[in-house]
């Protein structure tokens, strides 16, 4: 079962390279935003519960399709560009079995605990 979700992220990452391919950035900006939600681990200097909620926050899909879409109504590439990175970076990192973060601990995520063998 692991492997099939390995490889469905996969494509949701492949889909996120799509969708940044269609807007008008030049490649090197991928490679400089894609790591950029990770920023968002500060919180944690702040305690579990901030930290859980500004990781959550910037690797939600739900949030990155939504900002998508409302750079599309709005006409505003630079919120295409938000939305897709963030789609984007968290299909990469449950590829590699991070998800989303409980308040318990930074290794407790919705895919199981990190480093767990």
């Amino acid at each position: 079962m692991k492997t099939i979700i390995k490889l469905e992220e996969l494509g949701l990452f492949v889909l996120g390279i799509y969708f940044f391919n269609q807007l008008d950035y030049v490649w090197w900006w991928f490679l400089v935003l894609i790591l950029t939600p990770d920023l968002s681990m500060i919180g944690y200097v702040f305690g579990n519960k901030t930290g859980t909620l500004c990781y959550n926050l910037f690797h939600h899909r739900g949030i990155a399709i939504a900002l998508y879409f409302a750079g599309i109504y709005f006409s505003n590439s630079l919120i295409q560009l938000s939305g897709v990175m963030l789609f984007t970076h968290s299909s990469m990192d449950r590829m590699f079995g991070y998800g989303l973060k409980y308040e318990t601990s930074f290794k407790h995520t919705h895919l199981g605990e990190i480093g767990k063998k």
